[in-house]
């Protein structure tokens, strides 16, 4: 096989892969999803990972305009999964924070997808799993993705 027909057949393998792990992903939020959109969600796993933060930090690390973060925090401090405050040291910003409602949608969310992860992992030999660890490392590396933390390993970069 060619070097070109190699990579083919690699990006197939992953496309089939993702298409598997997006649909994890989604199941594990039918739970919420009557309270919570994905992108709250990933709000929410951002606080998860790095505590307290700045609106503007959150915006920034979600990709989304600070308006738009700011939607999305009203919507989120109206259900009761996060709290907003006045910075004290520079009352020009608001510092959000996930309250023990949003931390418990985050690990029901995070459990429910590690347990299906489990469940297909486990069907794996020893041999394949440990093939899988060495190439999901490589191919996350390559991403330039960090590794997930043993106490938040959840769907996307914390960060």
């Amino acid at each position: 096989m060619g070097e070109q027909e190699d990579l083919s057949a690699v990006t197939s393998a992953v496309l089939t892969g993702s298409r598997l792990l997006v649909a994890i992903a989604a199941r594990s939020l039918t739970a919420v999803e009557d309270r919570i959109t994905l992108p709250q969600f990933r709000m929410l796993v951002v606080l998860a990972g790095k505590g307290q933060t700045k609106l503007v930090t959150l915006a920034e690390r979600l990709d989304v305009n600070p308006s738009t973060a700011m939607r999305m925090a009203d919507r989120l401090a109206s259900s009761g999964f996060i709290v907003r405050e006045v910075n004290p040291r520079n009352r020009r910003e608001t510092l959000i924070s996930l309250t023990t409602d949003g931390l418990r949608i985050v690990e029901g969310v995070t459990g429910r997808r590690r347990d299906e992860i489990a469940a297909i992992v486990s069907r794996l030999s020893a041999d394949q799993r440990l093939a899988l660890v060495s190439a999901m490392a490589a191919f996350t590396e390559a991403g330039g993705e960090p590794p997930a933390s043993a106490s938040h390993p959840l769907g996307w970069p914390e960060a």
